[in-house]
């Protein structure tokens, strides 16, 4: 083997970046799931364990204090949960299919909460439901990610201000210049998604702890209950075991019901957005991760290539070997040829380019902060204009970018 070839074992680490972090966050991900499955078995499955046996004991001792039999109890029990699904309880509730409670559920259709309380019965309502949810979804979300926008426009004014005052409480902004003037050229500054990430992340606090005091009295739940369903909800996870605004009659109805729809609709879009931003700080980690397996892998090849180069030079003829391909006889380069060779053919950029695109997407994010905030344009690249895609964050700018490279490359 030559001095400058690499291992056959090597060449299968060197794949796409991209592929790589989709391949990686697959791994990552289906970890992740196993570990959450093991510990809330750990936790549930003994509570499960004990309500089956609490139930069957009741049940036991219901059938033989009224001398009715198992199978007609248990074929009653199935009508009741036929009755629940339809929104028939034993306790007094609001009607579900008023028209409050129709606008409650196509709340929870188009934000994709979907608690599953309330749930069309009917062929005629699961068919219009398919067509209603696939146009509200998809205005919803873009709706979630243009406030994600105006939200990133107000922390980089807020974030650029106080930066602006600390320049001129430190005395390194002369007192003659415009505000505007030095507003719009700070030299190096750019925020931080890390700061916006806190923002976002104190902000959802806030919310869910205020929801959680106001959810306590009027529905009846305790503290630790109330912030659980603030977090199903926000996330639009929607259990549905805890719903709010389910009573028939609650004091000062009308505002509490507004009330609840200004924090469902505050948190769903506070979270939203703290998950886009944790999205780019997971996408940096992976990054990260990357560079971490490229740059372990290369030194392995570079130790065995060095190796084997040594021995190869006491081979007879290896060095007219080497000067064939004029090389100095006793020149170790094996990385610089294994980088040329990446290079020509065309299979994976260097090290060196891949450690700096480490921080490509905290870049992109950080020049979408520092533009909104100046109010520039936001185009993804110079044909944008003429392929009607532009700009954004979250998965919708994603989208765009891809949409307009697309676009163009055509």
């Amino acid at each position: 083997m030559m001095p400058g070839q690499r291992l056959p074992g090597c060449r299968s680490l060197h794949i796409n970046e991209d592929n790589g972090r989709f391949l990686l966050l697959a791994i990552l991900i289906s970890v992740y799931l196993l570990c959450g499955a093991a510990v809330f078995s750990a936790i549930e499955r003994p509570s499960e364990l004990q309500a089956h046996v609490r139930w069957n004991r009741t049940l036991y001792n219901f059938s033989d204090r009224f001398n009715i039999s198992l199978l007609d109890l248990n074929s009653f029990l199935r009508e009741y949960e036929t009755a629940v699904a339809a929104g028939i309880r034993a306790d007094t509730l609001r009607p579900r299919w008023d028209f409050t409670g129709a606008f409650y559920f196509v709340g929870t259709v188009v934000s994709t909460i979907g608690f599953g309380m309330t749930t069309p019965v009917t062929v005629a309502g699961k068919v219009f439901l398919i067509f209603y949810g696939l146009l509200g979804c998809a205005a919803t979300i873009l709706f979630f990610n243009l406030f994600l926008e105006r939200i990133i426009t107000l922390l980089a004014v807020v974030m650029k201000a106080f930066r602006l005052h600390r320049l001129r409480t430190s005395g390194l902004l002369p007192p003659g210049i415009c505000r505007d003037f030095a507003a719009s050229n700070l030299p190096g500054w750019k925020p931080s998604v890390y700061h916006v990430m806190l923002i976002l992340g104190l902000s959802a606090i806030v919310i869910s702890c205020c929801a959680s005091a106001m959810y306590c009295p009027v529905e009846g739940w305790a503290y630790l209950d109330s912030l659980y369903f603030c977090f199903v909800t926000f996330s639009t996870i929607g259990f549905g075991d805890l719903v709010s605004s389910q009573s028939e009659s609650y004091q000062h109805q009308s505002l509490y019901r507004i009330t609840n729809f200004f924090f469902i609709l505050t948190g769903v879009c506070c979270i939203y957005s703290l998950f886009n931003v944790i999205s780019i700080v997971i996408k940096q980690v992976l990054n990260w991760m990357l560079g971490k397996m490229n740059c372990l892998c290369c030194q392995r090849c570079n130790k065995a290539n060095a190796f084997l180069g040594r021995r190869n030079a006491i081979r007879p003829g290896s060095r007219l070997r080497q000067g064939r391909f004029g090389r100095p006889p006793d020149t170790e380069g094996p990385c610089d040829s294994d980088t040329e060779g990446r290079r020509l053919s065309g299979e994976m950029i260097s090290m060196r380019d891949l450690t700096g695109s480490n921080k490509i997407s905290l870049a992109i994010m950080q020049k979408q902060l520092s533009e909104s905030a100046n109010g520039y344009p936001r185009t993804v690249c110079g044909s944008s204009r003429h392929n009607a895609f532009s700009g954004g964050v979250g998965a919708l700018g994603i989208m765009n970018n891809r949409l307009a490279e697309t676009s163009d490359s055509r």
